[in-house]
């Protein structure tokens, strides 16, 4: 049973391996209550042939197995204390066999039994599509050791191993490719079709399968935490953690327990003094079976779990269920500009240096400081300059440039927002106003020279801004850079909101004031953003490897870059709400309609229990529609010439974006 089910009041542990991957006749947990139910119907054929003996054997029987589902671990709770929705059912059953009435106790314990059942067969449906993840990793992986090819297990990997992958094998771990150009199949991490290629230098990501050339990977991360661990990590935490609405339910159910013992002793109390003690004893027992808030229970746990699972598949990574419900609610998307809106491939165009330096030794002073980086712009100064030894004593932080040592010099590299320019002023303004963000170069606290970065707005940007906007969900671009160069990219991204030259804890003032008139998402990827990530109603990192910083101040992460995810996952959120909508109004129905009834005598006990579990069974197929997604289209738009290129500043070249 799972612990959703309103039979449990304990959680249980999840295993890897899911019961939900063998067939259902061998699986015991749905076989007893089959078998419940066949002797339930034999039980009523018998009967009805009046055969009275044979069939009351029959729904003893179906009695028996039914309750042997429930009724132990009910008893045991109660042992100690604890009162539970299988309580009130083990009581029905009793009472009903007390009163004589065999054949009622044997369908309520049949459906209940059923009904339990499956719902733990769709959650540990949902909780494999989940669990498939680590079945990309391949068992086995192939190292070379002194130019030997050696294999071994792929939890065994360690960080700076050589593996060798050959075509039509799967990447076992986190690694950058040493020697080899090849293309990666990325779709089950990422949910993109086309095939990445790859090149000395690039970094792989555990589970993508090689498709050509043979590569030799140098392992950056171990077998048994590598990128795939990590979103299985996060999407267990989703599984464990409930939603708002999860609570609510949770909250009617805590109280009602004892209120529906409560109710149905005054029933009987009150009934057998009126001078019908068994017509209301048996109202008393009907009471207990009607207010069960079974359906309840479940109506949000199996929405939640099966719509994690499903987004999951293409690339949307869900921490709780508490994101999720707050994520179908939002109303406008933050945007950060780096690494988001642009293509995170930076490189240098331009190189200002003043009278009696070279442009060769500002980029190279530059690039011995950014080697301490692992930001797009600082790989792009880096490569710019091959070869550079890097600089010693380095010190940096978020939005306040980084500084360090130079052949005895102290070198630093920022934003001009943060960094004088000097006699570079007009230089640096030219390099803006032609849409490049202006990196400053300063030795020994004075600017000598100014470097030129460019980056692309990634192709599918306007048309998801275009997607969002048609669907009443309001843009913002939140960004450290220049307001001229953010202003420059919005334009070609038909993004209206610009707020440029924002630090940091800017950046989460902005996502405040935005709060304070729709639920607002925020979307970013660098330590920059997390501030702004942690203070969004959702908070979306972009890449579920990226900046630590921004994974774990994010309700979302996305296992790839396509920013068609984010219409695509707002709407199967907004599905996901609606659908748990539905469960908790019809589950809350079933509790105010059903106890007058059995009360009043309108409905006798199997009746009720018939209502009462076939509106669960509902709650349950209703809960698994939250499953169904409609995938993105994986081609990339044509790219176009722009005349505008938009820029990037680094995490450390802040304000930065």
């Amino acid at each position: 049973m799972s612990d959703a089910c309103c039979a449990h009041d304990e959680p249980q542990e999840q295993h890897i391996e899911s019961e939900a991957t063998a067939p259902w006749w061998r699986d015991r947990a749905v076989m007893i209550p089959v078998a419940s139910g066949v002797a339930f119907v034999a039980g009523l054929v018998t009967q009805w042939s009046g055969a009275e003996v044979p069939a009351t054997v029959l729904f003893w029987a179906g009695l028996l197995l039914g309750a042997w589902t429930f009724a132990p671990g009910a008893i045991r709770r109660l042992a100690k204390g604890k009162l539970g929705i299988a309580l009130l059912m083990t009581m029905s059953a009793t009472g009903a066999v007390i009163l004589g009435y065999v054949e009622e106790a044997a369908a309520l314990a049949f459906l209940y039994s059923i009904a339990e059942a499956l719902e733990d067969k769709a959650m540990d449906r949902a909780r494999n599509g989940l669990r498939a993840l680590l079945k990309l990793v391949p068992d086995t992986a192939t190292i070379l050791i002194n130019g030997n090819a050696t294999s071994i297990a792929a939890r065994d990997l360690a960080v700076g191993q050589l593996m060798l992958i050959k075509p039509g094998e799967r990447i076992a771990t986190d690694g950058s490719v040493r020697t080899g150009r090849s293309a990666l199949d990325t779709s089950a991490i990422t949910g993109e079709s086309i095939p990445v290629e790859v090149k000395e230098g690039d970094e792989v990501s555990a589970g993508a399968i090689n498709t050509s050339g043979v590569l030799e990977v140098e392992t950056t991360a171990a077998g048994t935490d590598n990128s795939l661990t990590t979103i299985v990590h996060l999407v267990e935490q989703a599984q464990a953690e409930k939603g708002e609405r999860a609570r609510l339910a949770d909250r009617i159910a805590r109280p009602l327990v004892p209120g529906v013992l409560i109710l149905a002793a005054l029933v009987a109390l009150i009934g057998t003094l009126l001078g019908d003690p068994e017509t209301w004893i048996i109202r008393a027992l009907l009471v207990l079976v009607a207010a069960s808030p079974c359906a309840l229970a479940i109506a949000v746990p199996i929405t939640v779990v099966s719509a994690i699972g499903s987004a999951s598949k293409f690339g949307v990574i869900i921490k709780s269920g508490a994101s999720f419900e707050r994520f179908g609610a939002i109303g406008h998307l933050a945007v950060d500009k780096t690494g988001t809106l642009t293509r995170n491939q930076p490189t240098v165009t331009d190189v200002i240096a003043i009278e009696g330096t070279s442009k060769r030794q500002v980029l190279a002073w530059a690039a011995a400081l950014e080697q301490h980086s692992t930001h797009p712009l600082a790989a792009a100064i880096t490569q710019a300059a091959p070869g550079t030894v890097a600089a010693t004593g380095i010190t940096e932080e978020a939005g306040h440039g980084i500084h360090g040592t130079v052949d005895g010099a102290v070198i630093g590299v920022g934003s001009p927002r943060r960094f004088d320019a000097g006699d570079l002023a007009e230089a640096v303004h030219r390099l803006e106003t032609l849409g490049m963000t202006a990196v400053i170069v300063h030795r020994d606290g004075a600017a000598v020279g100014a470097i030129g970065v460019r980056d692309e707005l990634r192709p599918e940007v306007p048309e998801v801004v275009q997607t969002l906007t048609a669907r009443g969900i309001g843009v913002t671009m939140l960004t450290g850079d220049n307001d001229r160069t953010a202003r420059a990219l919005a334009s070609q991204a038909g993004i209206e909101d610009v707020r440029a030259e924002l630090r940091p804890e800017d950046k989460a003032k902005a996502i405040r004031e935005l709060n304070a008139t729709r639920p607002t998402a925020m979307i970013g990827d660098g330590i920059n953003d997390a501030p702004a990530l942690a203070a969004a109603e959702i908070g979306i990192a972009m890449g579920a490897t990226g900046s630590d910083a921004a994974i774990e101040s994010a309700d979302i992460a996305f296992t790839g870059h396509d920013l068609r995810l984010i219409p695509q996952a707002i709407a199967h959120a907004k599905q996901g709400r609606r659908i748990m909508n539905q469960n908790i109004v019809l589950s809350l129905l079933i509790i105010a309609v059903l106890p007058p009834l059995a009360i009043t005598g309108v409905l006798g006990l199997a009746a009720v229990v018939l209502i009462h579990e076939v509106a669960e069974v509902i709650v349950i197929l209703n809960g698994l529609r939250a499953a169904r997604t409609k995938k993105h289209q994986s081609h990339q738009p044509e790219m176009h010439s722009m005349s505008v290129q938009a820029s990037t500043l680094s995490d450390h070249h802040a304000p930065t974006s």
